[in-house]
């Protein structure tokens, strides 16, 4: 018998197709959450927070080919996982332990999760911090904060070991993103004209349109996180239909009773906030909870955003609201409402199950503490050696200009270039 075809004794033919589309829409999201984001600031910064997502699609999957997945799922350490898998040793066309796909391909699946985790992040940052700096930062963070988080969630590391459920990565792509945000925010600081002016989006449709096909893309994040086409796919595909639209329709309602107006971005960012929320859940709860749980997110991921949007954090696209809070609400959820004659795996609390809920509750205090200081600290390291943000009359320009010497939309009169003005660190925008 040949190498490939013991390989391929393993192999499920089908649920190796299933995958390898999950994967390029996962891939796909990244994409979208640039168009999303993209359309969310202010026109002349429209380039460069959408380069910063094209930055986590390649910065991101050579940390993970290197390192990265290695230590999320090689080994059987608590904490962090080992260097078998380094440089990709020994993955190969076999079937990953557990599945009936090649392990090639899950190492591929895995890896455009840790692509669009370090995405996510950027939007607490974007309109001041420089590019260069967030290479380094998403190089470092793929590494030390979702790897970690990666391990402890799916790779064997210690809350799964101890029988914390999470289907397709509230706890490091959510939570992680979330929390990491947030504490991004507090070290980058506001942009300058916070809570001085409204900053307000300059594109709804493309916030629109990024919100559809993130929608779009999450049916491969979640329904390919059962790893087959089995009965957890489909129910976790199913409930990723069901649960942002329970979603839109409660966030429907609050905009109206706040502001008589049911707005574009709002029905854009509950559209994610849903499909954040049943990312963890997605397998584990009944179609009928999951409507619950997309219905009940929107309450606090909408509150959180009007409360922010008052105090003088500056964390630009809410990342910590949309993702950080909604994931933790699935993960507790499941705490609460799994249904082991759904999953097949456990019941919550409400079934008899309270060890379930304290497990998931662990996981909501470890895995945001942990994301936040090592992120915290990580950007601390780096504005030590470079400076993390523009000047202010870089940032006045804007930062296409300054960091890609490209606009987003072309005036019809020339490029505009930066110049150094004598005696100044920064540049004045002149016509070529």
């Amino acid at each position: 018998m040949t190498a490939f075809a013991a390989a391929a004794a393993g192999i499920d033919t089908g649920d190796t197709a299933w995958m390898l589309i999950a994967t390029a829409l996962v891939l796909m999201m990244t994409p979208a959450l640039g168009l999303f984001y993209a359309g969310l600031v202010r026109s002349k910064n429209t380039l460069n927070t959408f380069m910063m997502c094209v930055a986590a699609m390649a910065v991101a999957v050579v940390t993970w080919a290197l390192v990265g997945y290695s230590l999320a799922f090689d080994g059987d350490g608590s904490i962090i996982g080992g260097f078998g898998h380094a440089l990709l040793d020994g993955v190969t066309f076999a079937p990953r332990e557990g599945t009936t796909i090649p392990h090639l391909l899950f190492f591929a699946f895995q890896a455009t999760f840790c692509v669009i985790t370090v995405a996510l992040v950027s939007g607490a940052v974007v309109e001041r911090m420089r590019f260069g700096p967030f290479l380094i930062f998403a190089a470092l963070w793929s590494v030390l904060v979702y790897a970690v988080l990666a391990h402890w969630a799916f790779g064997g590391g210690w809350l799964q070991a101890n029988g914390t459920l999470d289907f397709a990565g509230g706890i490091p792509v959510e939570m992680g993103s979330g929390f990491s945000a947030l504490a991004a925010a507090l070290v980058v600081g506001a942009r300058k004209d916070y809570g001085r002016q409204a900053l307000l989006p300059h594109n709804a449709v493309y916030v629109l349109l990024g919100a559809g096909l993130l929608w779009f893309g999450w049916f491969g994040f979640n329904g390919g996180s059962g790893f087959g086409t089995g009965d957890a796919s489909v129910l976790a595909f199913t409930n990723t239909l069901l649960a942002p639209a329970c979603t839109l329709v409660v966030w429907f309602v609050l905009d109206l009773v706040r502001g008589r107006r049911v707005t574009a971005i709002g029905a854009a960012t509950a559209i994610v906030v849903g499909c954040v929320a049943i990312t963890p859940a997605g397998g584990f709860l009944s179609p009928g909870w999951a409507m619950a749980l997309g219905a009940f997110a929107a309450l606090p991921s909408y509150a959180l955003i009007v409360w922010r949007t008052r105090t003088r954090v500056d964390e630009t696209l809410d990342v910590l609201a949309a993702h950080g809070t909604a994931g933790l609400i699935g993960i507790l959820f499941i705490g609460v409402f799994a249904q082991e004659a759904w999953n097949g795996v456990s019941d919550g609390l409400l079934y008899g199950n309270a060890e379930q809920l304290l497990w998931q509750a662990l996981a909501i205090v470890a895995a945001p503490a942990y994301a936040f200081v090592v992120t915290y600290v990580l950007l601390r390291v780096i504005g030590a050696v470079t400076p993390l943000r523009a000047s202010e009359r870089e940032e006045a320009i804007g930062m296409d200009i300054v960091q890609h010497g490209e606009e987003a939309y072309a005036t019809g009169e020339g490029a505009i270039l930066v110049t150094p003005e004598a005696g100044s660190s920064g540049g004045v925008p002149v016509r070529a």
